[in-house]
């Protein structure tokens, strides 16, 4: 490559810290890049392309390298399955590099490593996929849906079968095709204090696509810009990226001018600075979260958004603040989840899920729901949301929430766009589902104090 960087060296280790070190992909991908912050434009968009893709399409690509090596996947050194995993991901998703050179720079990199007697194992296998994948028979539908939908789509089993349980074998499929698609960044525009015409414009002068996002006015997508850093809207404060289903929430909790509202798991801010935005500066949004890093996320967004009526303290969630004791008009309690919703965007997601994981994610939401409960005033609101499509983390934690509180489910349906309406919205919650909304996967319940 031209800058005198290995980029499939790089590709090679960002996967090595997401696989074996467990670090979120878009922070590992991140993180070597601004390391590298010199290298040109084409290289820097070849390394996330590949990364991304790789982990996307990992029990896809799998299956086409156990279908031709004599050793499986999950025997191999990682150095050697992160090389072999992002070389097939180029062989049969990239044509602008020839098969060719994908296969000698994957030689020549487990050379460099130290694996100089695994070369021709290596090149074996990479020459043989390029020859043969196109014959390559997957597992057939009819036989086994949950297999085929899971070699198609990469998703583990154990999620495709949960799934078409809840949702039903349409749904499904739609949900895991919208996770492989690229997603657009979607920003809200605060047209709280700016015309929202002057900050398309503003995007529009720098060369931005600029695209109606579904539900929202203010919502937009953007695309076609190098570094969302540069553009003058972001450093100005005048968006904010956030995806539409989080920007319901402050839609659905409807704040006033003057309220006292608490969002309890506020990191990075986007929830609490949108309801200080519907507040037009009045009453106070107090954004909390569990470690002084989350709140300096908090507070760089504040003061780059220079909002006045949003503050962030440090204050674990779990734990009983007897100072805000029925003191809240609106509390949010937007809980840590499985983030099913967001696999689209955080493809590791899907492969770390364990229901041991869950079990202990829902007695955490619950002991958080415990105490956002008892902030809220007699009369007050409680909004309770996740970015997760987990019956279990929703549905069910909702109707346990009923069960043990004083509260009572109260309509939504005047605060959300008409296409959005159902009967249970009607009830007071939505389930918005990626593939089928536009959206990410989201829930978001709507609570009144009895």
């Amino acid at each position: 490559m031209t800058s005198g960087i290995n980029t499939r060296e790089m590709i090679m280790e960002i996967l090595l810290q997401i696989d074996e070190e467990g670090e979120h992909s878009h922070i590992a991908i991140r993180n070597a890049l601004s390391k590298y912050q010199f290298l040109p434009k084409q290289e820097r968009a070849f390394i996330t392309r590949v990364c991304e893709g790789t982990l996307e399409y990992r029990i896809l690509i799998d299956y086409i390298i156990d279908s031709f090596s004599k050793i499986p996947v999950d025997k191999m050194k990682p150095p050697i399955r992160e090389i072999l995993r992002s070389a097939v991901y180029q062989l049969k998703f990239m044509d602008r590099v020839p098969d060719s050179a994908v296969c000698n720079e994957a030689v020549k990199l487990a050379q460099k490593k130290g694996f100089y007697n695994l070369k021709p194992f290596v090149n074996g296998v990479l020459r043989t996929v390029a020859r043969q994948m196109d014959e390559l028979e997957y597992p057939p539908r009819e036989e086994n849906l949950v297999r085929y939908l899971s070699v198609r789509y990469s998703m583990p089993e154990e999620l495709v079968e949960r799934w078409l349980n809840d949702y039903g074998e349409e749904t499904t499929e739609k949900m895991l095709a919208d996770f492989l698609e690229e997603k657009p960044v979607t920003v809200r525009c605060r047209t709280y204090l700016n015309s929202l015409d002057k900050i398309c414009e503003s995007l529009k002068n720098q060369g931005v696509k600029v695209e109606q996002a579904p539900y929202l006015p203010y919502a937009k997508r953007i695309s076609g810009y190098n570094h969302i850093l540069a553009l003058d809207a972001f450093i100005q404060g005048k968006m904010v990226v956030q995806d539409v289903s989080s920007m319901l929430v402050a839609e659905i909790a409807n704040p006033q001018k003057g309220d006292y509202v608490i969002d309890m798991c506020a990191a990075p801010g986007g929830k609490s600075l949108h309801i200080g935005d519907k507040m037009e500066g009045f009453g106070t949004v107090d954004a909390r979260d569990i470690s002084q890093y989350k709140v300096n996320l908090i507070e760089e967004n504040i003061q780059r958004l220079n909002s006045i009526n949003v503050q962030a303290k440090v204050q674990d969630a779990t734990i009983f603040d007897v100072e805000s004791e029925c003191k809240a008009d609106i509390v949010l309690a937007d809980v840590p989840c499985s983030g099913y919703g967001v696999i689209g965007k955080k493809p590791e997601i899907k492969y770390r899920s364990t229901a041991q994981k869950e079990e202990e994610l829902v007695i955490l939401q619950r002991t958080i729901l415990d105490k956002a409960a008892e902030y809220v005033k007699p009369r007050g609101v409680l909004v309770f949301s996740t970015c997760t499509i987990a019956k279990e983390e929703n549905e069910e934690n909702m109707m346990w929430f009923m069960n043990n509180h004083p509260f009572k489910l109260e309509s939504i349906d005047e605060f959300i766009p008409e296409e959005l309406r159902s009967e249970t919205t009607g009830l007071g919650y939505l389930q918005m589902l990626p593939g089928v909304h536009g959206t990410d996967g989201f829930f978001i319940a709507r609570f009144r104090r009895k």
